[in-house]
């Protein structure tokens, strides 16, 4: 197979067809907020230039053991595996083209770090199940890319992690929380956030086959429409508590990646982030980035015209010199400039639809 992306050029050709053939009528959202304003000229091109630049600098930062490091924690699994979807993102593939190597590398090190009870975690972190989510979605993204030698590795890996994920979904909680997902594998809580990342690896994870009984998406779901917050302006960390912009995200994209298409919870949201939508301001910017990015993509037509600019715009405009991405609030820090970067690349490769989890 040739390798699917041989240049910027390239993708930006592919990309702007897609970008043509989704094109709706102007559109004023509800209660003001972004106006949909058309592309600059060259949109694609400056976005496929700017993450060429970021995988370069990806494959610069990468460690010899095959690991990327988070730049408080060291080695870090979630990087790794986050770096790994970046350049999957933008059609690099295991076993060909040029990061080939970069790749297939990182994939052997977090294969490597699985605890013996399934677990993937980073040393030093308070939430291991943030980390495990990350990993676990990886591996399903890339089991259906890799070559025979690597891919039953790969494939026990991803079951082990599911196993894992399935049975700390089992773990007793009351009505509150029954559903979701929280910090640890034991945890009797959930959040929205720790839940959105188990959500992204079993809809990945079954994409590639593996046994995910409906009733677990299901109860997931139902966990998050009780975030939803009142009015269905976005969702709540948890049942009963505010949203904000990253948090709405993260809500809708929970939702329509588990076949919850244009419920009344997810368009209230995307609704809610037309009016107030991701600003650099924001806590824990980045993982908006990714969340509100895909999700909005997942919602499409003009709810996606409209904050497409936007996102774009802000976050090629946050780029540096070298390709890379830096924290932009406290708390990211902790997790530095290997995560933001691939954030940022995941965010700004959706319309590539090259992973499988970004196809509507």
């Amino acid at each position: 197979m040739a390798p699917r992306i041989q240049s910027s050029l390239v993708l930006g050709t592919l990309c702007t067809g897609l970008w043509l053939a989704g094109q709706v009528l102007a559109f004023q959202p509800p209660g003001g907020g972004l106006p949909l304003a058309p592309p600059a000229a060259g949109r694609r091109q400056k976005i496929d230039q700017a993450i060429v630049r970021a995988l370069d600098f990806l494959a610069q930062q990468q460690l010899p053991s095959g690991a990327w490091s988070s730049d408080a924690l060291g080695p870090s699994p979630a990087c790794t595996s986050l770096a790994i979807m970046a350049f999957l993102a933008a059609g690099h593939v295991p076993g060909e083209g040029p990061y080939a190597v970069q790749i297939e590398r990182g994939i052997r090190w977090v294969v490597d770090q699985q605890s013996p009870n399934g677990l993937f975690l980073d040393r030093g972190t308070h939430g291991p199940m943030y980390t495990h989510g990350i990993c676990s979605l990886m591996l399903a993204e890339v089991l259906g890319m890799t070559p025979q030698d690597t891919a039953p590795a790969v494939r026990k890996a991803l079951e082990r992690a599911i196993e894992l994920i399935l049975i700390a979904q089992d773990v007793r909680k009351d009505a509150r929380n029954a559903g979701g997902w929280r910090y640890q594998p034991n945890s009797q809580d959930s959040d929205l956030s720790a839940t959105g990342w188990q959500l992204l690896a079993l809809r990945a994870a079954k994409n590639v086959g593996c046994d995910i009984p409906a009733d677990c998406i299901d109860r997931a779901v139902a966990y998050v429409k009780k975030c939803a917050v009142r009015g269905n302006e976005g969702f709540g960390y948890q049942p009963d508590v505010g949203t904000t912009p990253v948090r709405a995200g993260t809500g809708i994209l929970c939702l329509e990646i588990c076949g919850e298409h244009h419920s009344a919870e997810a368009l209230g949201a995307a609704n809610y982030l037309l009016k107030r939508p991701l600003m650099s301001r924001d806590s824990f910017f980045y993982y908006g980035v990714y969340y509100c990015t895909v999700g909005m993509f997942q919602i499409g037509g003009q709810h996606w015209d409209v904050m497409r600019d936007h996102l774009e715009s802000m976050i090629l405009s946050l780029q540096l010199p070298d390709g890379r991405w830096e924290p932009q609030n406290n708390e990211e820090i902790l997790a530095g400039k290997i995560y933001c970067t691939s954030m940022a690349v995941l965010a700004l490769s959706v319309e590539y639809q090259y992973l499988p989890i970004y196809q509507r």
